[in-house]
């Protein structure tokens, strides 16, 4: 499915939306361009002027997708433009990027989080040496559930106000991030192709639930962008597209001893260098 969408203050977006294929349960792809006056509770953690007449514009696209096998990871997407245009009390015009990749294994497989970092830290090199190690520090604190005390998954890579400061430009801080947009397809190719065909039963499909639960849990409490689409008169449907299609609570659920459902809760942590 796929339609388009206007959002009353300013600007619009395409959402698809695929449910029920071969491999994909559900997958959406999200494009937004929007723009208006700024939120005045924006512009307060922005710590900005108060200026009724103060503009922006936000652009981005996001994927997510929740495969049917519990072996196939989920993963994430997202990059995006904010741009503040000058107006009153001599607020100048102001730019960044931001965005990042991250990935949830239902399971995690150490050797498939090896991959996904190496091919990440691949694509940060290109650009400067330090991308990878701060952006992966980043994603670590950023995709972390506070209330669970545990990461979303194996993580990524997560950035935001790139500026065009300390010799970057703004053409270079692009060519980076139209690097991690292109990095999506391969790298989640390889994760389907590969372990698509894994054997799995009742017990996985309903741990699968119970993660996904957990994924909900992050967007809905702690997503900047799922709170930033919301405040500012988003498209709910398109900011929701991100949840699961099924998800399970359970309550105090633990995992048997020694099984590979405890071993993926054990490897939920901040700060695991996944590449040495």
């Amino acid at each position: 499915m796929r339609d388009a969408w206007e959002r009353p203050g300013g600007g619009g977006g395409v959402s698809a939306v695929l449910t029920n294929g071969n491999i994909i349960e559900k997958g959406g792809v999200n494009f937004s361009a929007v723009w208006g006056i700024l939120p005045e509770h924006t512009r307060k953690s922005m710590n900005l002027p108060a200026d009724d007449a103060l503009e922006f514009f936000a652009t981005g696209i996001s994927i997510v997708i929740h495969p049917h096998n519990p072996m196939v990871p989920i993963i994430h997407m997202n990059t995006r433009y904010f741009e503040i245009l000058p107006a009153g009390q001599g607020v100048t015009k102001q730019w960044w990027f931001g965005g990042g990749i991250d990935l949830t294994p239902h399971y995690i497989d150490e050797n498939d989080a090896r991959y996904f970092h190496q091919h990440l830290k691949t694509v940060c090199d290109s650009h400067h040496r330090d991308y990878y190690p701060e952006f992966k520090t980043w994603a670590d604190e950023y995709f972390f559930i506070k209330h669970r005390n545990e990461t979303r998954g194996v993580g990524g890579i997560f950035f935001d106000y790139l500026k065009g400061e300390n010799g970057f430009t703004k053409e270079s801080r692009f060519a980076f991030v139209k690097d991690v947009g292109s990095a999506f397809a391969p790298v989640y190719t390889h994760f389907m192709k590969k372990n698509n065909a894994l054997l799995f039963g009742e017990q996985e499909k309903q741990w699968q639930y119970l993660r996904r639960g957990r994924y909900a849990e992050f967007n809905l409490v702690w997503d900047r962008g799922t709170k930033f689409g919301l405040e500012t008169d988003g498209r709910t449907e398109s900011i929701l597209m991100s949840l699961p299609p099924q998800a399970r609570w359970v309550y105090n659920h633990q995992p048997t001893p020694h099984s590979p459902e405890e071993k993926t809760l054990q490897l939920l942590q901040k700060n695991i260098d996944w590449i040495s």
